[in-house]
């Protein structure tokens, strides 16, 4: 499940990055309306339409990029995929075909400053204003209501799922057209169908039981106010933030908060209670999460993170837009954000208590706060600077201290993250070298069909295998080379491998300036059929003990039933024929590499000794579905220590082996003896 959260919230980041530019556009335009009388001109009206455009539809947005970053290798298919389910299921919920269904009608209309309710209305938001609805409409169903981020992260990860698995899929002859990706998008809108009526029922039960619930808490005092705050973050990712919201800041409640804080119209040191204990946070709170995050990241992806997190520090402060610094560790890390949601319930409450009223039309920033300082209803807004000030401190040493007691994979600190690969000195000219060597010994661009990697080795269809020349990659730091039949060539090269792989592919797409396989030097200039890989430290003949790493019996490596590595090709090693599905630490030793799919797993010793746990074989081919590392790169486990758990059973339905290699990865001649 977390492996799901992280890599989600990888793909999360590519439609963020473009949603604090939108609201500081919209920030500016507000300025202008503010200081000049609450009057639009054409400046403000561009603004505001060009920013507007893009946080309006940030839940489309989502839709998309969630559908292309799930995606294994998508080439396009699966944001189509996305799109067509976000369409199905926000047409399927929209007020007018939710009226039709129900044989009712459904308008509405602007809310002015200060207005109430009368009996049976309803408030909505619509394209990022707030509106009174028809008695008959459920507020479940306004725009604002389900089109929000939820649901758009939904059609994405719907999209993303049936491209994985229908992009192959074969029909009958006579329905060949709509094979492999032309099914794609088909099937995603027959199960964005099935979704969308679910929703249909559900989705207004969960709205107004959250409405019923915030009714409820009014009385509450401080205490309430704080928890309010506490779901209001808490319910962003679900898109039901607004059912809360309309509870506080409108007539929902008799409470009208934000209308009347507007208006000037409530009670002066009461009305702005729900809104104030936004302001430290968003102001000052969340940009110093970002700090924490940025200083924890990386050194060599601190780049990558600035850019993240500076942008969505801006935003969040002078605009009070907090999606692209809340979505960028939402589910990375979601327990920085269950922190987060505490801390403002906690803002929301002091700011009760204490003597400060603040309100906004927008939102909790910077341009809000300037525009409402002279508001008549405003109480002492100094003291929110004071909070703020206080609240930049906590939260970023407690996010600092969060994140490296518990490593959690912030902007920054991803494993295996491509843009590793330039920085990496494995040789003469790093894994870019290597990767240009690999290229050109195997026939060049054009030759290479397919390419992917398992724990050790490169898994590649090429078009003429007979070209490929196996003395070159040996000496550009191969173990050796496998031809399992067909088109398929396999090169053996380590644990980072993932590197070489990633490297290979940005030059294959042209993404970096590699240069030419003749400027490169060989790593191991004379190699022959016996020499070693770059992986490969020569020692002399020793006998490895290491603790059986899964229950079970132990085997010769000769008799693992596959060439790789009975041959020895890999390194010395044993086997284990595996009877409980328990991965443990053969010694004390360090993480080298997880492998993404969790079938493989890189130690080093104490000694320098690089041991490989190789689970199962051709098991890189379930995607992970049946193994659950629990550890990561760079963690020290002690002999014993589980760090992978394996359901057997899925493997053995797969149509593989359990067969377990254990192999020294860098001494050749060593006798590697299990206990």
């Amino acid at each position: 499940m977390m492996k799901f959260l992280q890599n989600l919230g990888k793909s999360i980041m590519l439609p963020v990055a473009v949603l604090p530019v939108a609201a500081i556009l919209v920030g500016i335009a507000n300025w202008i309306i503010g200081i000049n009388d609450d009057q639009t001109n054409v400046v403000t009206s561009f603004l505001q339409t060009a920013g507007l455009a893009i946080l309006d539809n940030m839940a489309l947005l989502f839709a998309v990029g969630v559908s292309i970053g799930m995606a294994r290798k998508s080439d396009g298919t699966s944001a189509l995929a996305g799109l067509v389910s976000w369409l199905v299921i926000t047409s399927l919920l929209a007020p007018s075909s939710v009226m039709t269904l129900l044989s009712r009608d459904y308008t509405s209309t602007p809310l002015e400053d200060g207005a109430t309710l009368a009996e049976g209305e309803k408030i909505v938001q619509e394209h990022g204003q707030w509106m009174l609805a028809s008695p008959d409409i459920n507020a479940a169903f306004a725009p604002g209501s389900f089109q929000n981020a939820f649901i758009g992260i939904l059609c994405g990860i719907i999209g993303a799922a049936c491209y994985n698995r229908f992009k192959s899929v074969k029909l009958p002859d006579a329905l060949s057209f709509f094979s492999g990706r032309r099914s794609v998008a088909i099937v995603t809108a027959g199960v964005s169908l099935i979704v969308g009526l679910v929703l249909l029922f559900l989705w207004p039960l969960i709205y107004s039981g959250l409405v019923w619930f915030g009714e409820h808490i009014v009385d509450l005092g401080a205490v309430g106010t704080g928890l309010y705050g506490f779901f209001n973050r808490l319910l962003i990712p679900f898109g039901l933030h607004h059912a809360l919201n309309s509870v506080f800041w409108f007539d929902v409640a008799g409470i009208n908060d934000l209308n009347n804080f507007l208006a000037g119209d409530g009670e002066f040191g009461v009305t702005g209670q729900y809104m104030t204990g936004f302001f430290p946070v968003m102001m000052f709170g969340l940009p110093g999460a970002a700090l924490a995050m940025y200083v924890t990241a990386k050194t060599k992806r601190k780049k990558i993170a600035y850019g993240i997190l500076l942008s969505g520090a801006v935003s969040s402060f002078f605009v009070g837009v907090t999606e692209p610094l809340e979505f960028a560790f939402m589910f990375l890390a979601p327990p920085l954000y269950l922190i987060h949601a505490v801390f403002m319930g906690i803002s929301m409450a002091i700011s009760s208590l204490l003597p400060v009223r603040m309100g906004f039309g927008f939102s909790g920033g910077f341009v809000d706060l300037m525009l409402n300082w002279t508001n008549p209803l405003a109480e002492n807004p100094w003291i929110i600077l004071v909070m703020g000030a206080v609240w930049f401190v906590i939260y970023f040493f407690v996010f600092r201290w969060v994140i490296l007691k518990f490593r959690l994979k912030t902007p920054g600190r991803e494993d295996d993250d491509p843009d590793d690969v330039d920085g990496d000195d494995s040789g003469s000219a790093g894994f870019v070298g290597t990767a240009v060597k690999f290229i050109d010994a195997l026939g060049g661009k054009s030759n290479i069909a397919e390419l992917d990697n398992c724990a050790t080795r490169l898994r590649m269809e090429i078009n003429d295998p007979s070209i490929v020349d196996e003395p070159a990659l040996k000496r550009a730091g191969a173990a050796g080379t496998i031809k399992p039949g067909g088109r398929s060539v396999q090169v053996i090269y380590g644990l980072n491998v993932q590197f070489v792989k990633d490297a290979m592919e940005k030059v294959l797409a042209g993404d970096i300036e590699a240069p030419a396989a003749d400027d490169v030097p060989d790593v191991v200039p004379d190699a022959d059929e016996s020499s070693a890989s770059v992986a490969v430290l020569e020692k002399t003949a020793e006998t490895v003990v290491l603790h059986r790493p899964i229950p079970g019996y132990a085997i010769a490596l000769s008799e693992v039933p596959d060439a790789t590595f009975s041959s020895g090709m890999m390194g010395p090693g044993a086997a284990v024929v595996p009877t409980s599905g328990e991965v443990t630490a053969p010694a004390d030793a360090t993480v080298v590499t997880v492998f993404p799919t969790g079938h493989a797993i890189g130690l080093r010793l104490e000694d320098g000794t690089e041991v490989l746990i190789h689970v199962g074989l051709d098991t890189v081919k379930m995607k992970g579905d049946g193994f659950e590392p629990l550890v990561a790169a760079g963690d020290t486990v002690s002999r014993g220590q589980p760090i992978l758990n394996v359901d057997l059973g899925k493997i053995e339905a797969a149509g593989y082996s359990t067969v377990t290699p254990v192999v020294v990865m860098n001494n050749k001649s060593a006798v590697v003896e299990l206990t």
